[in-house]
């Protein structure tokens, strides 16, 4: 009898335990799951932002223009540590299934902001324009810092190649945010400031700071 108690209160154990492992779409990212983020503000600069991050690839996507503009999604890369954190927040948001993420107050529009979930045929979404919800705000902060590093990075690609003379006043932008902490991964931007760190095409002035500023990151990582 003793015997027969002590493995049904074993069995019972084990059954906790496995009713306590998180499932394949909960805690760590399943495989192929996919991670989207979307901003639409009219009258903005920009008005469109959409963002696509998978749990498995570095690889990721993003489309930055006014609504007027062409669509099209040009690739770009989000590190394992950055993705994890990512999908660790929408784990806490249940994926966001059943989630109402809005303030629900009177306040300025800023934005329709969407967060969207995909796994196999799992498919979730919230939409809101202001929230309090603390995993929300953090994951809405990443999001957005990885679109506004793209447009910086983009700035000053356009500068390299266009407008040599105005490449410090984007560095000046880049810094800014930068020591704000608004840009997730910095060191995305190094090949960038070496390149125009050791080109004497580029102004002095200009090349200092790319200097200054790509000493920092690294010394930051």
């Amino acid at each position: 009898m003793k015997y027969l108690i002590l493995r049904l209160t074993l069995l019972f154990c084990a059954a906790c335990i496995l009713t306590s492992l998180p499932s394949p779409t909960q805690g760590a990212a399943a495989p192929g799951a996919k991670l989207t983020f979307r901003r639409v503000f009219k009258s903005s600069t920009p008005e469109f932002i959409e963002i696509t991050v998978r749990a498995d690839s570095d690889g990721a996507t993003y489309e930055i223009r006014q609504l007027d503009d062409d669509p099209g999604a040009s690739p770009f890369e989000v590190s394992s540590a950055l993705r994890a954190k990512m999908f660790e927040l929408t784990g806490e948001l249940n994926h966001f299934q059943a989630q109402d993420l809005d303030v629900h107050r009177k306040i300025a529009n800023l934005g329709q902001k969407t967060f969207r979930w995909e796994h196999a045929s799992e498919v979730h979404e919230v939409t809101f324009n202001y929230t309090l919800n603390s995993a929300a705000s953090q994951l809405l902060q990443i999001f957005e810092g990885l679109a506004r590093q793209q447009e910086l990075l983009m700035l000053l690609e356009r500068r390299m190649k266009y407008d040599r003379l105005g490449i410090n006043d984007a560095l000046l932008q880049f810094e800014s945010d930068l020591n704000h902490k608004l840009l997730p991964e910095p060191e995305r931007a190094l090949p960038a400031l070496d390149q125009i760190a050791s080109d004497a095409r580029f102004v002095e002035i200009g090349r200092q700071r790319a200097r200054a500023l790509a000493e920092r990151i690294r010394h930051q990582g």
